[in-house]
């Protein structure tokens, strides 16, 4: 009788062995005599159906590999003051297990947010001991030129949520961030027609905008507003370090500066500053509040209702999909062959994962 091993569902997918069998190009009994590690077959034909596990994204049992060395790799994120990114980053923590099966090794490197030369002398340094790097990407001179010089020495590198112009990475992993804005802006365009504040000024927040990523999302969301919704008017970007406490002052002074304001997008962290500052100015259930990131501080946030909805990519789908495209860089195959694109998830109070 054919069986399934444990763990034959992956990365969000599920194959039988009629499908694996078909994509080695050998046949189904042939694959059951190598799940159960009975013998008799020749090794190139193992290899055959190693790749083609590693394509569709079947399990196998760690025994079946080849005792290679274990592809290290390192993700690079700035989680001091962003709750998403330490979600993502415990994310990685915790998927030893998982991540096994692909013969790698997974380590998260802190490092201080927005400050480009500690990201190019963490990338240079991390080229002596890694094979693979994905990190949060500054837009800065000094980070092209490490990631031209790290690519040109071989390292895979994989720019993660924020991505990097005219530098020879090897893919992004992450959403859409021009469609995760003018997702943004229409959620918001939409709602503000509920609001009972008179007034039309829309406010946008952003972590830095030295991330491309939080970049892209302000021009979707100008962009949409301005073709769909040309009554609101966006009074300006703040960049507050998606840090809760200059988030929390600078919408303090804004909600008192303009009594007017219905709309307020964060493309970055730290919604909860924001929240704080709307519910202290008694503003927090007439105005439109969109965010980025679902954590337990947004997730708290929509329930109160202060929130009304977040834009979202699970931390799980970006590090199944980094390794993914890290296991076919180490395979010799195109990075993104069988990794599906990030989907932009909104997440309202009602349907709260």
């Amino acid at each position: 009788m054919t069986t399934e091993p444990a763990g034959a569902e992956i990365l969000g997918r599920k194959v039988n062995i009629a499908e694996l069998a078909a994509a080695a190009g050998v046949s189904t009994a042939t694959v059951d005599r190598i799940l159960n590690q009975r013998g008799g077959v020749r090794q190139p034909t193992i290899d055959r159906v190693i790749l083609a596990a590693d394509q569709l994204g079947f399990a196998l049992p760690a025994t079946m590999r080849r005792q290679a060395p274990a592809m290290r790799l390192s993700f690079v994120l700035p989680v001091a003051n962003n709750k998403y990114l330490r979600l993502l980053a415990d994310t990685i923590r915790q998927s030893v297990e998982e991540l096994e099966q692909y013969n790698v090794r997974c380590q998260v490197i802190p490092i201080a947010s927005f400050n480009p030369a500690v990201l190019a002398e963490h990338l240079m340094q991390l080229a002596a001991t890694e094979d693979g790097i994905a990190f949060m990407a500054l837009e800065h001179p000094l980070v092209r030129e490490a990631v031209k010089t790290l690519s040109g020495r071989g390292i895979h590198l994989l720019t993660l949520i924020s991505d990097i112009s005219n530098a020879p990475r090897a893919a992004f992993v992450g959403m859409d961030n021009r469609s995760a804005g003018r997702t943004a802006g229409l959620l918001l365009g939409r709602f503000v027609g509920t609001s009972t504040q008179a007034g039309n000024k829309v406010v946008m927040f952003a972590g830095s905008l030295s991330y491309r990523g939080h970049e892209e999302r302000e021009m979707g969301f100008r962009h949409i507003l301005n073709e769909a919704y040309p009554r609101l008017e966006i009074i300006g970007l703040r960049e507050g370090h998606d840090d809760a406490h200059s988030n929390y002052k600078i919408a303090s002074a804004l909600l008192e500066q303009h009594p007017d304001i219905i709309g307020i997008y964060n493309v970055g962290g730290a919604s909860e500053g924001v929240a704080r500052a709307l519910v202290e100015a008694n503003r927090h259930q007439d105005v439109v509040f969109i965010g980025h990131g679902l954590t337990a501080e947004t997730r708290a946030l929509l329930v109160q209702g202060t929130l009304d909805a977040v834009i979202n990519v699970t931390p799980l789908t970006l590090m199944r999909n980094a390794v993914r495209i890290f296991n076919n860089l180490r395979e010799g195959r195109e990075p993104t062959v069988g990794v599906e694109a990030a989907p932009i998830g909104i997440v309202l109070r009602e349907n709260l994962p």
